[in-house]
């Protein structure tokens, strides 16, 4: 693949891991739950390929990001 492109996914992924390591992650989530059993660095490069889905998604679609909606508790 695109080094630069599989770079910046890594650093985004990164980014979000320790965001949610020095905040906390949402309880229950995809994020949470990844980290309290794998090493930081795999799962970076785990959410990095998530994002890269999604982007392939909807670019291939030609569809505009829609956020998930919040639940209410």
């Amino acid at each position: 693949g695109e080094r630069t492109i599989r770079r910046l996914l890594i650093i985004g992924g990164s980014s979000m891991v320790r965001q949610a390591c020095r905040f906390g992650a949402p309880a229950g989530s995809w994020l949470e739950r990844m980290l309290a059993r794998k090493p930081r660095m795999l799962v970076s490069v785990a959410l990095a390929n998530k994002m890269a889905r999604m982007v392939w998604a909807l670019l291939t679609r030609n569809e505009d990001y829609r956020a998930p909606a919040a639940v209410a508790a």
